[in-house]
C-alpha cells in the first residue's frame, strides 16, 4: 500500500464512519504537509452519477490532491442490479460489496462518498423507464439533501441529460442533479429538511464532457474548462493518473483493474447552469475563512504552519497545529465544514506525534448480553504527553489513567463491558426496513446519504494534550495475525444470540425431487430447548423427520419433509421459539473478500416452496463454473445430480455420462480451462451431448468460437421483466417435455436477459422473440442448434437471476433445455 494512500484512508474513515483505528507511525512528513494544504483550502465539489464505478477517478484525484478541494461523489445507487465477476453475490449482497469498493476507492483518491435511497434495479434504456421504477420525487429529495448537507461550490455530472445514448439511470442522474441544483436554494423545496440543514445554492453545475470511444473534442459555442489530470504531484510522489488507476482498481467485482496512463492527460467540464466565468470554474467562489468571525486568523495560522513546516522532525510541528486547533475551536459557527476542519486538525496532530490508538477484541462476533473482554492500546512516541485518559462506552465513562503516555511507551488498558440487550444488530442502515419498490426505506433523515453504518460498537477515547481536550471515536475491531497476509483487522459485529441456517432456498414438490430441508439452529451461548415451525404453513403440511444436537458446536439440526399443499409457489419462513416464548427467525449472512472489510447482515430464514407437475429425468448434469452463480443449487434441489467440471474433466468419454453440460455465466470471459477445451466440448455435443451456455459479455472473450456454428454476442438486452413475448410454442425447447406458455413468463425479476446473440448462422433456430416497450425486437435471447447427434443452446436469458429467485416459469423452461 502506498503511504499516501494510507493517510488518505485514515482521514476519510473519520468522515465515513465517525470512528477509526489511528495508525500513524508509517506516515511520511510530506504527506502530513499535503494534508495541511488541504486543511487551508475551502473549495467544495460534488460529483454526481448513478452507480459505483461511474465516477471519473482522474477528475476526483486531481481536484482532491491537485486543487486540494473537498470532493464528494454522490452515487445514486449502490450497484445492486449489476453483475459480479468475483463471486455469486447479487442484489443486496452485491450492493454491499460495491458500497465498500466505493469507500475503498475514495480512501485511495481522497474523496468522500454519498448515496441516495435509490436501488439499482437493472439496466434501463432511457430515463423515463428509470423513473417508472424509482419514486423520482424521493430520489430528488435525497440529491437536494446531500447538496444542502455537503454545500458544494460546484457540481459536476458524469453524464448529460440526452436520453438514449447510455444507461437510463445514467441519464436520470444528470436530470436529477440539474433539478436539484435549481431546488437546493429554494426554501419551498422539501422544507422538512430545513429542520436539520439550511438551503444552499451552488455557484455552477457542469457536465464532465467526454467521449465513450476515446479523446474528447470540444464543441463550438460551448463553455469548457480543462483540468490537467495527468500531472505529477511532487509532494505525494505520484501522478493523479496513478492515484486514479489505484482508485478504479478497487471496483474488483466489476473487473475494473486499471493501469495508469503515462504523461499528459486532460479532462473537460462543460458549463450547464450557473454564473458565467472567465478565469475558471471556481471564479467568484468565496473563501469560507473570510465568511466567519476569526476565520482569517485561523487561515493565517494554517499558512504559518505551512511555511514553518519541519519535514525532518514532524513532532516539531505540533505547537503550530495546536494553535490552529485552538483558533478553530474559538470560531462561533455551527457550519459542518468547520467541524470537518476540526476533525482534520485533530488527525494531523496525532499524525505529527506518531500516535497510535486501537481498541481490539479477540473474536469477531458477539451477541446482546454477552460480556466482552477488550484491550485499548495507546502509544505516543512524541514528547507531548497525553493526560487524564478515559473512554465512554454506551453512555458510561471510565477513567483508566491519570499519569502520562509519552516517549514510545504504550499503554495497554483492559476493558470489559456487556453488550446492551437493546444494542441493535450489526446491519447496514438501508437494510433495516423492508424495501419499498425500487427504493431502500430509511426512516432517519440524518442517515440519508451516508455511505455505511452497521452499528459497530464504538467508544469515545478522551484525553488532555497540552491543555486542550480531545475526543477520538474508536471502533472495536477483531485483530489477528494471518500467516500469509500478516496483521488483519475486521469490524467487531453484533449478531443474534440464536440464528438459523437453511440448506436450500428453493424446495420443489415435484416428482423426482427431494422435498426435504435441513434447518440448523445456531446458539452463540448454549443450546436452549424450543420448537421449530414454519410461518405460512400449518403443521399438517410438513413433518419433522429428525432432531440432532451437536453440543460441541452448539447446534440443533432439524430434518424436515414438506408435503403436497397445492400447486404454485409459497414463501415460507422457518422460526425457532424457545421455551421462554421468544422467537428467532433470522439468517446471519457473511460476505468475505480480502479487498474490503468482512460484511455481516441478517434476513428472515425464508425459502420458496414450489409445487408443480413438471416432467424431468433427475439425470446427471455437468456444470462448468463461470464468474459465479447459484444455478447448480437450484438444479440439485430439482433432483438433478450435479457435478462441477474441473480442469481435467473435458474428455468426451468423461462428459458422455452427463445428460447435459451447463456452462455458468461469463465462463468464456473467465474460465481459461473451458476455452482451451472448446473442441472437446463440441465433440461431446457431436456424440449426442447437450450443452447449454448461459450469457457472456462480448469482451473480453477467451475464444470467439462459442458454438458449433458461428454467432456473435451483442449488447441487445430486454430490461423490462414483464415485457411481452412472441414464441414458436411448438419448438422442442418450448414443448418438450413440458409445454411452455405465456403464463410461464409472468412474475420474472429485474429483466428478461442481456448480451443476446447476434449475427447468428442459419443452422440455429430462435424460438423466442423479446422486446422492451417501444424498442426493436430481438430473436437472440435463446438460439438452438442440432450438431451431430446432440444439441447446443446459447441463451442470454437471465436464468442466473430467475432460478435462485424461484421463478417457476423460468425454472420450467430451464428444465426443458436440459431434457433435450
Amino acid at each position: 500500500m502506498r503511504i499516501t494512500k494510507l493517510l488518505r484512508s485514515i482521514v476519510l474513515v473519520f468522515f465515513c464512519f465517525g470512528s477509526a483505528v489511528l495508525k500513524a507511525q508509517s506516515i511520511p512528513s510530506s504527506t502530513i504537509y499535503h494534508q495541511l494544504l488541504q486543511l487551508k483550502e475551502t473549495k467544495r465539489v460534488l460529483y454526481v452519477a448513478a452507480h459505483p464505478d461511474d465516477e471519473n477517478t482522474r477528475m476526483i484525484a486531481y481536484l482532491v490532491n491537485g486543487e486540494h478541494s473537498q470532493v464528494a461523489y454522490l452515487s445514486l445507487t449502490r450497484g445492486d442490479g449489476g453483475q459480479n465477476l468475483i463471486g455469486k453475490e447479487l442484489g443486496i449482497e452485491l450492493g454491499q460489496i460495491r458500497t465498500q469498493e466505493l469507500i475503498k476507492a475514495r480512501e485511495t483518491d481522497g474523496g468522500r462518498q454519498f448515496f441516495t435511497r435509490a436501488m439499482d434495479f437493472g439496466f434501463t434504456k432511457n430515463p423515463n423507464e428509470t423513473f417508472q421504477n424509482w419514486d423520482k420525487e424521493k430520489v430528488l429529495a435525497d440529491v437536494v439533501w446531500v447538496i444542502r448537507s455537503f454545500r458544494p461550490d460546484i457540481i459536476i455530472t458524469r453524464f448529460n441529460t440526452i436520453p438514449g445514448i447510455t444507461h437510463g439511470q445514467h441519464t436520470a442522474s444528470a436530470i436529477l442533479a440539474e433539478e436539484a441544483f435549481d431546488l437546493a436554494g429554494n426554501p419551498a423545496a422539501f422544507p422538512e429538511q430545513l429542520k436539520s440543514v439550511k438551503i444552499w445554492q451552488p455557484k455552477r453545475i457542469f457536465f464532465n464532457a467526454y467521449n465513450f470511444g476515446g479523446d474528447f473534442t470540444p464543441e463550438a459555442g460551448k463553455v469548457y474548462h480543462v483540468f490537467p489530470v495527468g500531472e505529477f504531484d511532487g509532494v505525494l510522489g505520484e501522478s493523479y493518473s496513478q492515484i486514479a488507476a489505484d482508485s478504479r482498481t478497487m471496483h474488483k467485482s466489476q473487473g475494473f483493474g486499471s493501469t495508469a496512463s503515462i504523461g499528459e492527460a486532460k479532462d473537460y467540464i462543460q458549463l450547464i447552469k450557473g454564473e458565467a466565468y472567465s478565469q475558471g470554474p471556481f471564479e467568484g467562489v468565496p473563501n469560507r475563512w473570510n465568511e466567519v468571525d476569526g476565520g482569517k486568523t485561523t487561515e493565517t495560522a494554517i499558512e504559518k504552519a505551512i511555511q514553518e513546516f519541519d519535514f525532518k522532525n514532524p513532532p516539531a510541528n505540533v505547537p503550530n497545529l495546536l494553535q490552529i486547533r485552538k483558533n478553530l475551536a474559538a470560531l462561533k459557527s455551527s457550519e459542518n465544514w468547520i467541524k470537518e476542519k476540526i476533525h482534520r486538525i485533530d488527525n494531523l496532530i496525532f499524525l505529527a506525534m506518531g500516535m497510535e490508538a486501537e481498541w481490539n477484541v479477540r473474536s469477531e462476533l458477539g451477541f446482546n448480553g454477552q460480556e466482552i473482554t477488550t484491550e485499548l492500546i495507546v502509544n505516543n512516541p512524541s514528547g507531548f504527553p497525553l493526560k487524564s485518559g478515559s473512554i465512554n462506552l454506551f453512555g458510561s465513562t471510565s477513567s483508566f489513567f491519570v499519569t502520562e503516555i509519552k516517549s514510545n511507551e504504550p499503554a495497554r488498558i483492559p476493558i470489559k463491558f456487556t453488550v446492551p440487550e437493546d444494542f441493535q444488530l450489526s446491519q447496514p442502515y438501508w437494510l433495516k426496513e423492508p424495501i419499498d419498490g425500487a427504493l431502500y426505506s430509511v426512516k432517519n433523515q440524518e442517515d440519508v446519504g451516508k455511505p455505511f453504518e452497521s452499528n459497530q460498537p464504538t467508544g469515545d477515547f478522551s484525553f488532555e494534550l497540552e491543555g486542550q481536550q480531545f475526543t477520538m471515536p474508536l471502533a472495536l475491531n477483531y485483530k489477528f495475525n494471518d500467516q500469509v497476509d500478516g496483521e488483519i483487522k475486521q469490524p467487531f459485529t453484533v449478531v443474534p444470540e440464536i440464528d438459523l441456517t437453511i440448506s436450500k432456498e428453493n424446495i420443489f414438490l415435484i416428482s423426482g425431487a427431494e422435498p426435504t430441508l435441513t434447518v440448523t439452529v445456531n446458539f452463540r451461548n448454549q443450546i436452549l430447548d424450543g420448537n421449530l415451525d414454519f410461518e405460512g404453513l400449518d403443521s399438517a403440511q410438513y413433518r419433522i423427520l429428525m432432531i440432532e444436537d451437536n453440543a460441541f458446536l452448539k447446534k440443533r439440526i432439524f430434518q424436515v419433509e414438506f408435503l403436497p399443499n397445492g400447486a404454485g409457489k409459497k414463501v415460507v419462513t422457518a422460526r425457532y421459539t424457545v421455551d421462554s416464548g421468544k422467537s428467532y427467525d433470522l439468517i446471519t449472512h457473511r460476505i468475505s473478500y480480502k479487498h474490503i472489510p468482512n460484511l455481516t447482515y441478517s434476513t428472515p430464514a425464508s425459502f420458496n416452496l414450489i409445487q408443480a407437475d413438471w416432467k424431468l429425468s433427475g439425470s446427471k448434469i455437468g456444470y462448468i463454473p463461470g464468474a459465479g452463480d447459484d444455478v447448480p443449487a437450484v438444479l440439485s434441489a430439482l433432483g438433478y445430480q450435479v457435478t462441477l467440471i474441473g480442469p481435467d474433466d473435458y474428455s468426451v468419454e468423461y462428459l458422455s455420462q452427463f445428460k447435459a453440460v451447463v456452462v455458468g455465466i461469463r465462463a468464456y470471459n473467465t474460465n481459461q480451462d473451458l476455452s482451451s477445451n472448446q473442441q472437446s466440448l463440441m465433440g461431446y455435443v457431436r456424440s449426442g451431448g447437450n450443452v447449454i451456455v448461459q450469457y457472456n459479455t462480448n469482451a473480453p472473450l477467451l475464444t470467439n468460437q462459442l458454438g458449433p456454428y458461428p454467432f456473435s454476442i451483442g449488447r441487445d438486452r430486454v430490461t423490462v421483466q414483464g415485457s411481452a413475448i412472441k414464441a414458436d410454442w411448438s419448438h422442442p425447447v418450448l414443448s418438450t417435455p413440458n409445454q411452455i406458455t405465456d403464463s410461464d413468463f409472468e412474475d420474472w425479476v429485474q429483466e428478461r436477459g442481456l448480451y443476446f446473440a447476434t449475427d447468428v448462422a442459419e443452422q440455429y433456430s430462435a424460438p423466442l422473440e423479446m422486446q422492451d416497450p417501444d424498442e426493436p425486437s430481438s430473436k437472440g435471447s435463446l438460439i438452438y442448434a442440432k450438431f451431430g447427434e446432440g444439441s447446443y443452446v446459447y441463451t442470454g436469458i437471465s436464468f442466473f437471476r430467475q432460478l435462485p429467485a424461484g421463478v417457476p416459469g423460468a425454472i420450467k423452461l430451464f428444465v426443458n433445455l436440459i431434457e433435450q
